[in-house]
């Protein structure tokens, strides 16, 4: 999050926000897995993709709320144009919902078209035979992501982003390490984490290109059709791999798969200050509490 950290339990989630003046800004929600609504949900395969989905729809609205509460008190242009005064009028206390809701299909459709589409887009202009084309269109993918990732961690302002993020890790495994959450023992923890959504991404990569290499489509429109209609099969087969079974065992063929999603992790985590260690804490912790309380 902006300037702080979100952490989710089985039923419900604590957020720690730094406001400007320094203060700590704590919000929390009971959440009701979705899992529980019908037993389809809880079938394998299908629960990766409902997984991600949930999970995509809390961290916008997340992400807002943090936003909202870091840029609390600064000073900026607010004086409203004729299009904002229209916006409030048509659509009234809804309309942040609204545009978090444009914005979470905007981020999507960029994400399927950057890294689904493009690239099927790409070698089909390039002089390769087909029999390779599944596995030439995998790295492409897979460069075209750590490219994305590289820039993205060059920016100041994501920065501290990172840094959070390295502290979420740091006190998750603190916790899992059953060591108090104090400021000295999380510090001393890892910032890498086995179950970061980073790995997560490295395996969904992956296994497109196993599964594109088998599935051989001619046709530009119709390989760039399956490559967005497989999307849910492929999210869920990399949630069994990188959920439900390598975050549960620990064997070499486990550690070859997470490798690479462990090394990326240097780019997308950052070593933590005190101050932002003892953000992740109270969430942690208050996601604990609420999790007991439900």
């Amino acid at each position: 999050m902006l300037e702080g950290v979100l952490m989710r339990g089985k039923k419900a989630y604590a957020m720690a926000i730094r406001r400007p003046d320094g203060v700590i800004e704590m919000r929390e929600k009971q959440i009701p897995p979705i899992s529980e609504w019908m037993k389809f949900f809880r079938l394998p395969l299908v629960r990766g993709f409902v997984a991600l989905c949930s999970s995509m729809a809390l961290g916008f609205s997340a992400i807002s709320q943090s936003a909202e509460i870091a840029m609390e008190g600064i000073e900026y242009d607010s004086t409203p144009n004729s299009f904002d005064i229209f916006l409030n009028n048509r659509f009234g206390d809804k309309l942040n919902d609204i545009i978090m809701t444009v914005a979470m299909v905007f981020a999507v459709i960029i994400a399927i078209v950057l890294f689904m589409i493009l690239p099927a887009v790409l070698v089909a202009f390039l002089p390769i035979a087909t029999a390779f084309s599944g596995a030439v269109e995998g790295v492409l993918r897979l460069l075209i992501f750590l490219l994305y990732v590289f820039f993205l961690s060059r920016s100041k302002d994501i920065q501290r982003v990172f840094q959070y993020h390295g502290a979420e890790h740091k006190v998750i495994n603190c916790h899992e390490k059953n060591l108090p959450l104090t400021t000295t023992n999380v510090a001393a923890c890892d910032r890498l984490h086995r179950r970061c959504g980073t790995s997560f991404m490295l395996v969904v990569m992956t296994i497109t290109m196993i599964l594109f290499m088998i599935i051989r489509i001619d046709g530009m429109m119709l390989r760039v059709a399956s490559r967005v209609l497989l999307l849910p099969i492929i999210a869920g087969i990399s949630y069994e791999i990188s959920v439900k079974w390598a975050a549960t065992h620990d064997n070499l063929l486990v550690k070859a798969i997470i490798a690479p999603g462990m090394l990326m992790q240097r780019l997308t985590t950052k070593e933590p200050d005190e101050s932002q260690i003892e953000v992740a804490v109270m969430a942690l912790t208050r996601a604990v509490e609420q999790d007991n309380v439900y």
